[in-house]
């Protein structure tokens, strides 16, 4: 398995060293043709370098969730959710990244959100009774209030579609 790992994040590097070197030269060759050119080029190269941030987090998921095996119950369930949250985050960064967008960026502060909420809940779900219920009912208050917070943030630049998602989740959780 370490081998395994070990030739992703080595080829993984590889990508990355070319698509560096590649970029160099696209660069250096745009610069002297046309500006079309230049626009043609340019995708291939953010496109390499994307997917190889992908299959870093990829790689990153995979090795966050072989921790868990070994654990039971409750604290595996936690690891698990914890592990998926941190790759969702991490996608959701990797879009904003390569589309800045007021939507995209919106959507990495959901996905934080919904990722805390997540491990939260799994982490109540090890107590019992009354402790339970309070801790569930404290996670659940968290995430409604940075639910808010991402909304009210985003309400003055965000779209109708943006608001409307977000609304309509709100007026169903009540």
């Amino acid at each position: 398995m370490q081998l395994k790992m070990l030739s992703m994040v080595a080829a993984v590097a590889l990508a990355l060293g070319a698509g560096v070197a590649q970029a160099q030269s696209t660069t250096t060759s745009s610069d002297k043709s046309t500006a079309g050119a230049g626009a043609n080029a340019k995708p291939s190269v953010d496109r390499k370098a994307r997917k190889a941030e992908d299959d870093k987090i990829e790689a990153q998921y995979k090795s966050d969730k072989a921790k868990c095996k070994d654990m039971k119950g409750n604290e595996k369930d936690a690891c698990e959710a914890d592990a998926k949250g941190k790759e969702k985050v991490a996608k959701a960064e990797l879009k904003a990244k390569y589309d800045p967008t007021p939507a995209n960026e919106r959507k990495v502060d959901e996905a934080k959100a919904e990722h805390q909420y997540k491990v939260a809940k799994e982490k109540c779900d090890a107590q019992k009774g009354k402790e339970e219920s309070a801790c569930e009912k404290q996670a659940k208050a968290d995430y409604d209030k940075a639910k808010a917070d991402i909304k009210s943030k985003y309400a003055s630049s965000g779209k109708g579609k943006s608001k409307s998602s977000t609304g309509s989740t709100a007026s169903t959780t009540k």
